[in-house]
């Protein structure tokens, strides 16, 4: 594959010797009008080198046209598995779906069922193989993968998201291992419980990654502060850039009130921290032009 071709806000970010590499990335790509043009904005002018796409949702067609015309936006699949819609009919994942006709938000109760229930474990694994599918039939390149709301940190979905993963071309995982050290360098931060939960089957589904010959970044930067990615803190996080694969991501849209917006997310600000001068300035400092996963896998 070709190595994207970097967006005119930072083609002229010096690409020299560099101890890191950097991955900008966009979720919810696809979910609405409002975050397809923001994800556009922060490729064209901002820092944002990758986007993560929900390809059951009524904006994902949109954003597909929108790929093919930014020939250097690497695009991953957002699998979908919770709060969000699905790409199978209910009948056939009746148990992956609330009363809303929707999938389910339930995360606890949800993922005890799939752990202890073959037949809820068979209908996740339909409804991620429909996905590949659907992803596959865009015709991108397959730069990622990543789940919304990390439900891939479950270790029977992570297990079905790998061993399906191969049969549609997967080479990269977002595995959220966000070292709190770095964070304390850019503000005082008090980790909430979504994060320290996680952090622990993060760190068990980053082996199992590794050794499934998968690319993962060193850490990935967003849980914490997810819906609150100000400009301070991602210009904070660009200076504090640790050594290795980094992978910094947002949820951008130009606007919140949207269908499937996340209550309490700041999603102007969130653009505007791909964007804002401040934070092209720290971008620049480190040397490092971002790119997509595939690029690292080289």
């Amino acid at each position: 594959m070709a190595r994207p071709v970097v967006s005119t806000a930072y083609r002229d970010v010096a690409s020299g010797l560099s101890d890191h590499s950097l991955v900008v990335t966009a979720d919810d790509f696809g979910l609405s009008r409002e975050v397809n043009e923001a994800v556009e904005v922060a490729h064209r002018d901002g820092i944002l080198s990758a986007a993560s796409l929900m390809v059951a949702e009524p904006w994902a067609a949109e954003a597909v046209g929108r790929a093919r015309r930014l020939p250097g936006l690497a695009v991953g699949l957002h699998l979908t598995l919770v709060e969000g819609r699905a790409v199978l009919p209910r009948d056939e994942i009746p148990d992956l779906i609330g009363p809303d006709g929707r999938l389910r938000t339930d995360l606890a109760r949800y993922g005890t069922s799939i752990f202890f229930r073959p037949s809820v474990k068979r209908q996740v694994a339909a409804e991620i193989r429909a996905q590949f599918e659907a992803f596959r039939a865009t015709g991108l390149a397959l730069d990622h993968v990543n789940a919304h709301k990390h439900y891939h940190l479950h270790p029977t979905v992570a297990s079905l998201v790998i061993g399906i993963g191969r049969d549609y071309g997967m080479q990269a995982l977002r595995v959220p291992v966000e070292p709190a050290e770095v964070l304390g360098r850019v503000e005082p931060v008090r980790r909430g419980v979504e994060a320290r939960i996680a952090g622990p089957y993060a760190k068990l589904l980053r082996r199992r990654a590794r050794a499934a010959g998968l690319v993962v970044a060193d850490q990935v930067f967003g849980l914490t502060w997810s819906g609150s990615m100000t400009p301070s803190r991602v210009a904070g996080l660009l200076r504090a850039l640790p050594p290795g694969r980094t992978e910094i991501y947002a949820h951008p849209a130009i606007a919140g009130g949207f269908e499937g917006a996340a209550d309490g997310y700041r999603y102007a600000e969130e653009l505007a921290a791909l964007t804002a001068r401040e934070t092209l300035d720290a971008l620049r400092a480190t040397g490092t032009t971002p790119s997509g996963y595939a690029a690292r896998t080289r």
